[in-house]
């Protein structure tokens, strides 16, 4: 029996490649995530600035490895209980974006598949996208493809665009039937679950809001890596019987000297595989 989920949303995550929406926590526990999240960046970011050129903060990438409040949102019992129910019992965290769309502003993500640039086998991953504040079609919430997770990797290319939010600009090089495709809005304390191989964007944020969430990237613990790089990653749930990655340690305060230092080897290693890793069509 699922733990969460029922039958009939696992046959939906399976036919269109995504499920939603699931509630993990109130909206006034949402709103305290938010706080401590504003008040730890904010200060990480000061005491860390993120070099030139470089699109996002650190503080933004694999979080969990920093802050308290994401440490405890990637291991949250209603999140891991759905992600169980798509992957099974055997769960680590792979990587984690903060998703910060300032009210207003021209940042927005183009049409891509999470499993790009992972260089992971098999594709069993699945994202976890957990609202803090309200994602709504006018402050740029995530939209789905339905059904595109079915057609395997796609060739992808790097843009430079810097209003686009992902590291290296990856975007799809199909052309997309905007007819087709379904935004997927949530309330503060609010997730989603797509599959790693479905197709997704979000537009700019036009509204007079921030609209700010956490995308955990959950793969089950016999997924690995297929490039020469040694990864890590954090065990959230079961066992890691397959030793394909390095375990990462859970910070013991907010971004102290330790936690500085294991997230800036994970998130080196990270970045150095990802430019050694060539689109995944041409991997699988």
């Amino acid at each position: 029996m699922p733990k969460l989920l029922t039958e009939a949303q696992l046959e939906a995550y399976r036919r269109d490649g995504y499920v939603t929406p699931f509630r993990a926590v109130s909206a006034a526990e949402a709103e305290r995530w938010r706080q401590e999240m504003a008040r730890t960046t904010t200060a990480f970011d000061l005491a860390y600035p993120k070099p030139p050129g470089q699109r996002q903060s650190s503080s933004r990438v694999k979080p969990y490895l920093l802050f308290r409040w994401a440490a405890e949102m990637v291991r949250h019992p209603a999140v891991l209980d759905a992600v169980e129910d798509v992957i099974g019992p055997d769960i680590l965290v792979y990587h984690t974006t903060l998703w910060w769309k300032e009210a207003g502003t021209d940042g927005f993500v183009p049409w891509h598949q999470d499993g790009t640039y992972f260089g992971l086998a098999p594709h069993e991953h699945v994202t976890a996208w957990v609202a803090l504040t309200p994602s709504t079609e006018d402050s740029g919430c995530v939209t789905m493809l339905p059904g595109s997770h079915k057609h395997g990797q796609l060739p992808h290319t790097d843009r430079s665009d810097p209003g686009i939010m992902l590291s290296r600009g990856q975007t799809v090089k199909a052309e997309i039937d905007a007819s087709q495709c379904v935004p997927i809005p949530l309330q503060p304390g609010e997730f989603s679950l797509h599959d790693t191989m479905v197709l997704h964007a979000s537009s700019p944020n036009r509204s007079k809001m921030d609209r700010i969430g956490l995308g955990i990237s959950y793969i089950p613990a016999r997924c690995y890596h297929t490039g020469p790089t040694r990864l890590s990653a954090t065990l959230v749930r079961g066992e890691n019987r397959f030793d394909h990655f390095d375990l990462e340690p859970a910070p013991q305060a907010d971004f102290d000297a330790a936690a500085v230092v294991a997230h800036r080897d994970s998130v080196g290693r990270f970045f150095r595989a990802s430019q050694l890793m060539p689109e995944m069509s041409l991997v699988h």
